[in-house]
């Protein structure tokens, strides 16, 4: 775009609450990682940028180096590699960091958006992902906004489209880490799956898409209870046979985690004693010990929130 053409870009991107089913997943003759992403619009991170010839990328807070390589790629992505195109980069992101909220990513996605902008050209989502993991090695799959998707973080690329959004539920969240001060995901080392876990993962990948085709809270939360428990043994969550037990007890459909990070949810399907239940399901985690507490709705913009 010329010069007199540029003008100052927004972009929005809203967090992550873990995932409902992380693992490893056969992709024609290779086994790949990937993930099924619960968004949550608890947080939102917002992204403005103000294009400037001949400079180099600056950002605000100066910490934010994802969101900052973020630019310099997406402007390379539209203006070629020889551009000499830098600008100003400013970030504001409610989410806590080292949760499991996927700020990083949140961060990353509002910058390509806001670049794009304030361009004049948007990207397509496939080209956003492959974008996102360049800037921060690993993303989760917040840019498929319309469908819920398998995607290899790893390698930005769409494993599966299921074809379908993620079916409303009621989430209570909460923190399960001593002192809710979050994980360090970069140091740890990537999940090393047995054979068997492989295999259960592809049955899991089959209830899942059976669930989303039908619409089915309940077997999608059992779902995501199935891969929280294999990945107890990668990312152990403190109590985990008391969560499910408290699950149980007040009817949810299923507890999912971030499996890098230290929150989990219960999930429940909207009915009308849903309330009470969750009413119910606070107490009993109050009774662990577990204080941090709220609540969303993952098919509303506008959501609840108690932090207890």
């Amino acid at each position: 775009m010329p010069r007199c053409e540029w003008r100052p870009g927004e972009g929005r991107a809203p967090a992550h609450h873990g995932e409902i089913l992380q693992g490893v997943f056969r992709d024609g003759t290779r086994q790949r990682r990937g993930l099924v992403t619960l968004p949550c619009s608890l947080y939102t991170a917002q992204a403005s940028f103000v294009p400037r010839q001949g400079e180099p990328v600056s950002v605000r807070p100066a910490w934010k180096e994802k969101a900052r390589l973020a630019a310099e790629l997406t402007l390379a992505a539209i203006e070629g590699p020889d551009a000499q195109v830098g600008g100003v980069l400013e970030i504001e992101n409610n989410a806590p960091i080292r949760r499991g909220f996927g700020s990083s990513t949140s961060d990353v996605l509002a910058t390509v958006r806001a670049v794009g902008d304030a361009l004049d050209s948007p990207l397509l989502p496939a080209t956003v992902a492959r974008l996102a993991v360049r800037a921060e090695a690993a993303s989760d799959s917040l840019m498929f906004e319309d469908t819920a998707v398998l995607f290899a973080q790893r390698e930005g690329e769409m494993i599966e489209d299921f074809g379908v959004p993620l079916p409303p539920l009621l989430v209570l969240g909460f923190g399960t880490g001593p002192g809710n001060c979050g994980v360090d995901t970069l140091a740890m080392p990537p999940a090393r799956y047995t054979r068997r876990e492989a295999e259960r993962f592809a049955e899991l990948r089959g209830i899942l898409r059976e669930a989303l085709a039908l619409g089915d809270g309940a077997l999608l939360g059992s779902v995501a209870t199935a891969s929280t428990r294999i990945n107890q043994r990668h990312l152990p969550i403190p109590g985990l046979d008391q969560l499910l037990a408290v699950s149980q007890e007040c009817g949810a459909v299923g507890l999912h985690a971030a499996h890098s990070g230290d929150i989990a949810g219960l999930l429940f399907a909207e009915s009308p004693d849903t309330e009470p239940r969750m009413d119910y399901a606070e107490t009993l985690l109050q009774q662990l010990n577990i204080h941090e507490q709220w609540r969303f709705r993952t098919s509303e913009a506008d959501v609840a929130f108690s932090a207890l």
